[in-house]
């Protein structure tokens, strides 16, 4: 409603336009066009296929290596020169502790710190926990009982195990306050308390996998070994999450937009004709991802639907224009000129503009808006051309009858 109102108190007399030498006047962006009508041209559009299929392979086998989760240690958002990061790499390389935490509930019957059976089985899991690559240390209620009952007999390391005897036990476990975090008031829930290296994925899936591996061995009906808490916790369980997500995330993009464009265009070949470069362009941004180390995490998920739902809007700008003259029997050369004539400058200039936008963001001292600014300039540029050069070149499979005439 209000660019029709801004747009009526412009001259539209003074807009320069171009001499071609013969009186004739053209506008600046002729050139361009003329340049991209060769899309449509048979030796044109096969050179473009050949290249757009061979970056769809590439991005196919390099999008396969795109991991679920963060790929740096510290903070993912800071750059890695930031005071926290060098903070958290200092306490980790000095101290067996970090900053990365992992708890598993022990959950049991109550008072069941007062079985041997019991806290010999959450020794044994913690000390199996302690020997996985990737985990620094860990503390229990068990561990701390141990240190206790040495306490009481001078500090002699031979005492420092589990009591068998229920009273002794008793004496050791009692001594932990339940403000430590390492059971409840009536020790029905013990967590093993285990310190991480780092949170990238692969030392996140490493951990976990090996967790579930030892609940199954040490767990029994009474005495269950459960996934967990702490933030290196939320994060498995978050990256499991996104994970489940990516899958019907992509199918109901896709699917939104292929019904929107086969309502709007009622013909499969324009559908196919839209969706296919966004496909294309989609996947090479996974392999950028792999590219530039960034997992794929609660922040970067919605990025490729973003991706998705933008550049979708150049393919219908462009085949809008097109779809009724091809219905006309136009030739598709034809129609594409007619195409970039009414939309074409729009098309280059609003992605140019998206583009240069979020380019800034290089400049940023957030390390992930400085990635998500890079990966969003590569898919408003490259959906761009996917629209004005793959698709046209797709014109030339999809409409053979158009291109002979």
């Amino acid at each position: 409603m209000l660019l029709p109102v801004i747009a009526s108190y412009l001259d539209y007399t003074k807009m320069k336009r171009v001499d071609d030498g013969n009186g004739e006047t053209h506008d600046a962006f002729a050139g361009i066009r003329e340049l991209l009508v060769k899309a449509t041209e048979p030796k044109t559009s096969k050179v473009i296929l050949f290249v757009a299929a061979a970056l769809f392979v590439f991005g196919i086998i390099k999008s396969n290596e795109m991991q679920i989760g963060d790929l740096h240690a510290g903070a993912p958002s800071l750059h890695e020169d930031a005071r926290y990061n060098q903070d958290t790499f200092l306490i980790t390389d000095k101290y067996s502790i970090s900053v990365d935490i992992l708890k598993i509930i022990v959950e049991a019957e109550p008072e069941a710190c007062t079985f041997h059976d019991t806290m010999e089985r959450i020794d044994r899991f913690q000390w199996k926990l302690q020997n996985v690559e990737g985990v620094q240390s860990a503390v229990s209620l068990s561990s701390i009982a141990q240190q206790v009952n040495a306490g009481y007999n001078e500090g002699n390391l031979k005492w420092q195990t589990l009591p068998r005897n229920t009273a002794s036990l008793v004496q050791a476990s009692s001594r932990v306050e339940t403000s430590t975090g390492l059971l409840n008031s009536d020790c029905s829930v013990m967590p093993i308390v285990a310190f991480i290296e780092d949170h990238k994925a692969k030392t996140i899936n490493h951990v976990i996998d090996a967790v579930k591996q030892f609940a199954k061995e040490e767990g029994t009906e009474s005495l269950q070994f459960k996934l967990a808490s702490g933030p290196v916790g939320v994060m498995a369980a978050t990256n499991e999450s996104v994970s489940e997500a990516q899958l019907p995330m992509m199918i109901y993009v896709y699917g939104a937009v292929i019904i929107l464009c086969l309502i709007s265009f009622r013909s499969l070949r324009a559908t196919i004709a839209v969706v296919l470069p966004l496909y294309v362009v989609s996947t090479l941004a996974q392999a950028l991802m792999v590219y530039l180390e960034i997992g794929l995490t609660v922040s970067t998920l919605p990025v490729i639907a973003l991706g998705v739902g933008i550049g979708v809007d150049y393919g219908i700008y462009i085949l809008s224009s097109m779809s009724g003259l091809l219905r006309q029997g136009v030739p598709l050369t034809d129609a594409y000129r007619r195409a970039l004539i009414e939309r074409g400058s729009a098309v280059l200039f609003t992605g140019i503009t998206l583009a240069v936008g979020v380019s800034t963001w290089v400049f940023s001292a957030l390390k992930f808006q400085m990635d998500m600014g890079i990966l969003l300039t590569f898919m408003f540029l490259v959906n761009m051309l996917g629209a004005v050069l793959l698709l046209p070149a797709l014109g030339t499979l999809l409409w053979r009858k158009k291109t002979s005439e």
